[in-house]
């Protein structure tokens, strides 16, 4: 059982396949919950791609770092970009009582992240973008 993964991600759409395989392989082999890797895989997928998408330079040679680690019953996912600077604990939360098709584009993902994380920490260092998110392993969503 493995406790730690490091990935270095291209900057490149396609290389968030292989994120969510290698963190559903991950979740698997740590004997993680299903819910618990479920939530991981989403808000790593939703991070991940806004780096990619809005963060980084078309084109470029920038990568994305993603460092997973489990100790005391919690897992922590840290991901590290030197892309524009964005803390998305800063971004609006997404107006859902209007109808989707008059909604404005953006703040979902972010959204999501913070509904199925238990913490998110930010900070920008030595011009990169760190964001922490971390989930307790212990199942809150399923009866006792």
């Amino acid at each position: 059982m493995s406790d730690r993964l490091s990935l270095t991600l291209r900057n490149h759409v396609s290389e968030i396949r292989r994120l969510v395989d290698e963190v559903e392989r991950f979740g698997h082999q740590a004997g993680l919950p299903d819910d618990v890797t479920f939530r991981l895989t989403l808000a790593l997928d939703e991070i991940v791609s806004n780096v990619i998408r809005h963060g980084l330079d078309p084109g470029s040679t920038q990568v994305v770092l993603v460092r997973l680690a489990i100790a005391d019953g919690i897992v922590t996912a840290t991901v590290i970009d030197d892309g524009r600077p964005f803390d998305p604990r800063e971004a609006p939360p997404p107006n859902l009582d209007v109808p989707i098709e008059e909604r404005t584009p953006g703040g979902l993902g972010v959204h999501l992240v913070k509904a199925t994380m238990d913490d998110m920490i930010y900070s920008r260092e030595g011009g990169q973008n760190v964001l922490t998110i971390r989930k307790s392993i212990e199942s809150r969503d399923e009866p006792a």
